[in-house]
């Protein structure tokens, strides 16, 4: 069904806070998972709910977290977030690094002891929209098998990229280094879809194609993605002192615990660099010589890094966001539903 994305975002927010979150926190959470689902990465928007009010509500989140950051070098620091809200962290986090990279050219902020923070392109576009270059990287649980293993050690350790340009347009990548996130395992499962078979791996390390069969993800390009997942755990972990590699906690065992995840953010102030005007006339500049490339067989057009999720939210608002009936039923119901994620099997149903 089609929901209007005002109503969605109040859905959401609402959930949250009864879940147990302020009504400050749950409505930044509300903000990213509504991105999320405005930009058609609906395994990152409203079907996460239900495992985060869980979660919260059994005292995995720290309802009312005393964040701090030590500011360690003019551009340098570390955000502390006492495992409150990812999404929340994250955000205050980025600010932070924004307004650092305005004053100081480059700002590097790591975000520790953290749940779950979302869709990454969320963050990179914010400092985006304030004329900053950003990229952010994020660790997650072990689901991966290594190029040439057959057991999970990394996550799918998503990077997300975003630049501004001298017009509406910004450029925005975001993308786990498996061949597919996880979410889109989950969002196949919750309706019932096969998936190709190379985005993962069944109990036996062979490819499948049945999404509830799923036992561990594919590394994007073989070694090439195993490279990349390696250097986000080394810069959203290991460098920020928190758990890493297989060491990093299951998403969906023990909902009662802190997850203890790193995030990092990169900001870059253009002004420092090539100058901002000139830097924005040349990514509008690049963004038009791509447009004018003829397209492949089989295509209409290349687009750009972002452009196709920017094209699906104006659709939406018009048409309203497509949500999956049992999560609006959900969302409208009075339920938490206890149980239904924390379970030692971290592949959730």
């Amino acid at each position: 069904m089609r929901v209007k994305k005002a109503d969605l975002h109040q859905l959401i927010k609402d959930k949250i806070q009864k879940a147990g979150l302020s009504e400050e926190h749950a409505g930044i959470v509300s903000d990213v998972l509504t991105f999320a689902d405005a930009r058609g990465i609906h395994s990152h928007g409203a079907m996460r709910v239900e495992y985060y009010s869980e979660r919260i509500a059994k005292g995995g989140i720290t309802n009312n977290p005393t964040f701090s950051f030590n500011q360690t070098a003019p551009s340098c620091g570390m955000f502390e977030g006492d495992n409150g809200s990812g999404f929340v962290a994250a955000e205050k986090a980025m600010d932070l690094a924004i307004e650092m990279a305005k004053k100081n050219g480059v700002a590097v902020v790591g975000v520790r002891n953290i749940s779950h923070s979302g869709a990454l392109a969320y963050y990179v576009e914010r400092a985006a929209e304030q004329d900053m270059v950003a990229l952010s990287v994020c660790q997650s649980d072990p689901m991966v098998v290594p190029f040439g293993g057959s057991e999970p050690y990394f996550g799918t350790n998503p990077i997300a990229f975003a630049a501004p340009s001298n017009d509406e347009r910004v450029i925005t990548f975001d993308m786990a280094t498996t061949v597919q996130a996880w979410g889109k395992i989950l969002h196949a499962r919750s309706k019932k879809e096969a998936i190709p078979a190379t985005w993962a791996v069944d109990a036996q390390g062979n490819p499948t194609t049945d999404s509830t069969a799923v036992n561990a993800l594919l590394p994007i390009a073989g070694p090439k993605g195993y490279g990349l997942m390696m250097m986000v755990d080394i810069l959203s972990g290991i460098l920020l002192g928190v758990p890493f590699g297989k060491h990093v906690s299951s998403m969906y065992h023990d909902l009662s615990k802190g997850r203890e995840l790193g995030q990092l953010h990169i900001v870059i102030n253009p002004d420092f660099f090539i100058g901002l005007d000139t830097f924005k006339k040349n990514i509008s500049t690049m963004l038009d010589e791509l447009k004018e490339i003829s397209p492949s067989p089989g295509f209409t057009e290349v687009n750009y890094p972002g452009e196709r999720g920017r094209a699906r939210e104006k659709n939406y608002e018009e048409n309203g966001i497509e949500i999956v009936d049992d999560i609006y039923e959900y969302l409208v119901s009075d339920d938490i539903h206890y149980d239904r994620y924390d379970h030692k099997n971290k592949f959730a149903e």
